[in-house]
């Protein structure tokens, strides 16, 4: 097994853990036994992410009764019926209902309940299966997602199998977007919602409720919970000619009674006059009841003071799903506290809704509303100067959070096109790395939005970064995307060192991800681009990345050249961790070439290396190799107790991907010696770590 190139950033991410967690002991002579204590690491809480019921929540009770049905049905096996599709125009108020449901059968599904909104029917939509496979993997704690969607639709079965989860998937684009976040065995339950039918799902044992339009007396239930009753006394009559005009639309309904609620001078009859007319409809989604929701939305709109009208405009124009108290402060050009009383308003008037702690979106149909008024009321100019204001923001944060987590990696510039006095909304690195982790999809879509409006130093600054995401979260499909974009924003702003950053991060991605040819070649633009730069750090970077997928084809004698130049590269322009982490390459080669004697004075001379620049990991893994090769030569005893030792190192960081290449390293060695039961006890513990580090490997162990 290959050994990882070293990033010029200054950390292993090919083939090792990134990130280290727990107590670490570093140490230069060490004399004695050594004992290594430490907690294990914090369980995740059981993943409760189901969205809030309003408080408003009316009838559907015959719906709940049907659902309670579906979900009493059993397949021939005897297995509860684990997937049921609600569908039916925007508006209709399916995930209000499905929330409703699910949590009232929460106690079914102790495990956890998982929520994703598929965003099927919004402009950056719909949600790719692997970024909400990523979600949900990492909400049940496996710390590296495969790149690749079939391994990581195979991991999330794996995890689930045994467990009994509830996963709602809200506003769902197609068939094919759902199957593979289906989860494992016959414990869970999804619930879908949708505005199309998705009848393709019937083949995955889907049953499915179309949900119609309320009623008159619940419309009229759920009007008059809106607006109060005081507000309706003595205009029953209007009232119900009010919700006659919302054609049975919970939205609508709610809509229309905010607005009621907040003109208490108006007369019910004056606001069901203002819905009456027909002329105006929401053309740009040609669906149920559209039109009528395009009245309410016109007279909530009317209703919002110059304050909530102007962030409400501005909302409307992000790129991102949802948004917090920051974003909105960026957007408006306010303050946190002024966006804070502005988001209350337009909650207040139910143009905006929760999703979660601090946490506010738009109804799909009001975002469109939001943005129709934005591009209606304000020139060119001003929305762009709100989505730079965002983007600018967002760049600033995730620079901020880089800064915390990996300071000596910050090293490129940074620019703004409206600097302003931001807050940083976290305190410490572990905040920082959570508020990456958290708004992933937004980063991403902020740097599609970037890409898109040519706004280059933006975007392939946005991408730098984000290192901290990838090389500790390791989301390899996002890591690859957001360098491919990064390096032609990089070439396109002419920014020659950002394109070499841009290529050597990026070929670390793709080599971690497995795509090693892809990799060797952007390792090879690398070394072309540091050489007429002259930049020798960097080209004996780019030599290392291409000697690590020399080694991986199996193509030694390349991988050997590629080394010994990167080790001659690095000498001469002064960085002894860069010749110490080629020599454990080239030790890995002559391990492979069964030159156990060359293999042994490699890692000894790159351990030495290591410790002497206090990199303890590397040292480890040098260490590791070092017994691998003594144990290979015929010394059982002393390669052993080589990798024991490094073995200790990597379960007291927590460094669970080196954890299991040593026990790996260990069971070949005990199968070797003929010890079989040490042999299958290593494998196995190798195998289980594997499932949450490396599908593939684990795969690979049987």
């Amino acid at each position: 097994m290959a050994a990882a190139p070293e990033d010029e950033r200054g950390t292993n991410v090919i083939g090792g853990s990134a990130h280290l967690y727990g107590p670490a002991v570093q140490a230069r002579d060490v004399h004695g036994g050594i004992r290594i204590y430490s907690s294990a690491p914090d369980r995740l809480p059981t993943p409760r992410q189901l969205l809030p019921v309003p408080a408003h929540f009316t009838d559907r009770a015959e719906e709940q009764a049907a659902l309670d049905r579906m979900l009493g049905t059993r397949s021939d096996d005897g297995a509860p019926q684990p997937l049921i599709v609600i569908n039916g125009p925007a508006g209709m108020g399916k995930t209000t209902l499905a929330s409703r449901w699910l949590h009232t059968h929460a106690p079914a599904f102790p495990d956890g309940q998982l929520y994703a909104d598929l965003r099927g029917h919004v402009e950056n939509g719909p949600a790719n299966p692997g970024e909400i496979l990523g979600q949900f993997l990492r909400a049940f704690g496996t710390p590296a997602v495969p790149a690749d969607l079939a391994e990581q639709a195979s991991l999330w079965r794996s995890v689930t199998a045994n467990l009994r989860i509830a996963v709602m998937l809200d506003n769902a684009f197609s068939a094919a977007q759902i199957r593979p976040l289906l989860p494992g065995g016959s414990g869970g339950l999804v619930v879908v919602t949708s505005r199309s039918r998705l009848s393709g799902l019937a083949m995955d044992g889907a049953r499915f409720l179309r949900l119609r339009p309320l009623g008159s007396a619940a419309g009229l239930e759920l009007f008059i919970r809106g607006a109060g009753e005081d507000r309706v006394a003595g205009e029953l009559p209007a009232v119900r000619e009010i919700v006659s005009l919302c054609a049975g639309l919970p939205l609508a309904v709610c809509l229309a009674s905010a607005r009621l609620a907040a003109r208490p001078g108006q007369p019910a009859a004056s606001l069901a006059e203002e819905l009456a007319p027909d002329e105006d409809r929401l053309t740009v989604l040609e669906i149920e009841g559209a039109g009528t929701v395009q009245k309410a939305l016109d007279a909530s709109y009317a209703a919002l003071g110059p304050r909530p009208a102007l962030l409400y405009r501005a909302l409307g124009l992000l790129p991102v799903p949802s948004f917090d108290v920051h974003t909105a402060a960026a957007a408006s050009g306010r303050t946190p506290a002024w966006a804070a009383r502005r988001l209350d308003e337009l909650v207040e008037a139910n143009v905006l809704e929760s999703a979660g702690p601090e946490t506010y979106r738009f109804h799909d149909l009001v975002r469109v509303h939001a943005r129709d008024r934005a591009t209606a009321t304000l020139t060119g100019t001003e929305r762009e100067r709100i989505t730079r204001r965002v983007t600018d923001w967002y760049l600033w944060t995730a620079t901020e959070a880089q800064r915390l987590i990996t300071p000596i990696q910050l090293t490129l510039p940074r620019t703004y096109a409206h600097p302003a006095q931001w807050s940083a909304p976290f305190g410490d690195d572990r905040a920082a790395l959570d508020w990456l982790d958290t708004r992933r999809t937004h980063l991403m879509a902020v740097l599609r939005l970037a890409a898109e409006h040519g706004w280059h130093a933006t975007a392939w600054q946005l991408v730098d970064a984000m290192w901290p995401l990838f090389l500790r979260m390791r989301h390899y499909d996002l890591w690859i995307e957001a360098h491919r974009t990064g390096l032609e924003a990089a070439r396109r702003d002419g920014h020659r060192e950002a394109e070499r950053q841009m290529l050597n991060s990026g070929a670390i991605g793709l080599s971690a991800a497995g795509r090693t040819e892809e990799a060797a070649d952007w390792y090879t633009a690398s070394l072309r681009a540091a050489q007429e730069a002259g930049d020798r750090r960097d080209e004996g970077q780019a030599l290392l990345g291409l000697g690590g997928c020399r080694m991986a084809a199996g193509r030694y004698a390349e991988a050997v050249s590629d080394l010994d130049r990167a080790v001659e590269t690095w000498s001469e322009c002064g960085y002894p961790r860069g010749v110490a982490l080629a020599r454990i390459l080239l030790g890995e080669v002559a391990l492979a070439e069964h030159d156990h004697g060359r293999a042994i004075a490699r890692f000894t001379l790159a351990r030495e290396g290591l410790l002497a620049v206090s990199d303890p990991h590397d040292a480890a893994r040098a260490l590791a190799f070092l017994g691998r090769a003594h144990a290979r030569a015929g010394d059982h005893v002393k390669g052993a107790a080589q990798m024991r030792e490094a073995l200790a190192t990597f379960t007291a960081s927590g460094a669970a991907h080196w954890q299991a290449r040593t026990l790996e390293m260990l069971a070949d060695s005990a199968r070797e010696r003929g010890d079989t039961t040490a042999a299958s006890e290593f494998r196995a513990r190798a195998r289980d770590l594997y499932e949450v580090t490396s599908p593939a490997d684990a795969r690979r162990l049987g």
